[in-house]
C-alpha cells in the first residue's frame, strides 16, 4: 500500500511545489509508482509537470465536489512511465467556501484516495501555502508531512504554527500524522547564512533532517517554464542529482 507524504510549509515561495515537482519524477525514475496530487489552486505542480491546465476534463476541484471519480480525474504524465497527477486550476480557490456546509468535509480526500491507495508506491501531495481546508484535507490523508525550509533568515517562521496544526490534526484527525521530516531547499554554499539556518533548524525542530540539501540552481528554476521536472530538463544538472538522492533517501526509510 503507498505511502501518502504531505508537503507543506505555510510561508510560500520555500521549494514547496519545485519539491513535488521533482520528488515525484524522480520516485518514478527509480521504478515507483507515484500519484500526484496538485492541491494548490495556483496549479503550478502541475503546468511544472507538462500538464495543459486550460485543457482539463476533471480536476481536484471536481474530486472534491463530488462530481467525478478519482479515477476520472487522474491525468498520466506522458514523459515519466508510473507517474500520474490529480490536476489543480484556479476553481480550486473556490472549494473552501462550497465545503462549509458539508459533512465530514476534512476527510473527502482521505475517501478518495483509500481506493487507489493500494495501486501506488507513493503519493505525494502538494498543498496550498496556507492552513486551510485543503491542506487540513491532505493532513488527514497523508501519513507524514515533508516539510521543505529555505535555507535564509527567516527560516523558522511559520514552523511553529504548521508543527501546532500538524498536533492539532494528529489529535483530533489523524492520529497517525507525523512529521516525516524536513528538507533544506535554495541552499547557497558560497554563504555563511545558509550553513548558519541549516545548524539553527536542526538543534530547533525534533525531526528527521534529510542529508540531501537541495541547492540554488538555474536549471532547476528554468525547468517548470517548459512544463518539464529537473530529470528531464537537466539530468545532469545539480538540482536533478539532489532530487535523485532525496528520493533515494525516502525510498530507503522504513519508518514511513
Amino acid at each position: 500500500m503507498g505511502k501518502t507524504i504531505a508537503i507543506a510549509n505555510q510561508k510560500g515561495g520555500v521549494g514547496k511545489t519545485t519539491t513535488a515537482i521533482n520528488l515525484s519524477a524522480c520516485l518514478a525514475e527509480a521504478g515507483k509508482k507515484v500519484l500526484v496530487i496538485d492541491l494548490d489552486p495556483q496549479g503550478n505542480t502541475t503546468s511544472g509537470l507538462g500538464i495543459d491546465k486550460s485543457n482539463l476534463e476533471n480536476t481536484v476541484y471536481d474530486l472534491i465536489l463530488d462530481e467525478c471519480t478519482i479515477k476520472e480525474s487522474m491525468n498520466k504524465v506522458e514523459d515519466i512511465p508510473g507517474l500520474t497527477v490529480i490536476p489543480s486550476d484556479v476553481d480550486l480557490a473556490g472549494a473552501e467556501v462550497e465545503l462549509l456546509d458539508v459533512d465530514g468535509k476534512e476527510y473527502i480526500l482521505k475517501n478518495a484516495v483509500d481506493y487507489v491507495k493500494q495501486d501506488y508506491d507513493f503519493i505525494i501531495i502538494d498543498c496550498p501555502p496556507s492552513l486551510n481546508m485543503l491542506t487540513i484535507n491532505a493532513m488527514t490523508t497523508a501519513e507524514s508531512i515533508l516539510v521543505p525550509i529555505q535555507c535564509e533568515y527567516y527560516a523558522l517562521e511559520g514552523i511553529s504554527q504548521l508543527i501546532t496544526t500538524i498536533d492539532l490534526v494528529k489529535k483530533r484527525l489523524n492520529n497517525k500524522l507525523k512529521i516525516n521530516g524536513v528538507v533544506f531547499t535554495m541552499y547557497d554554499a558560497r554563504t555563511n547564512l545558509s550553513s548558519e539556518v541549516v545548524e539553527t533548524v536542526k538543534q530547533n525542530l525534533n525531526a528527521t533532517v534529510y542529508k540531501t540539501i537541495i541547492p540554488r540552481n538555474v536549471r532547476l528554476a528554468e525547468a517548470p517554464s517548459h512544463g518539464l521536472p529537473i530529470n528531464l530538463y537537466d539530468s545532469k544538472s545539480a538540482g536533478a542529482e539532489s532530487y535523485r538522492n532525496l528520493a533515494k533517501e525516502i525510498i530507503d526509510r522504513k519508518d514511513i
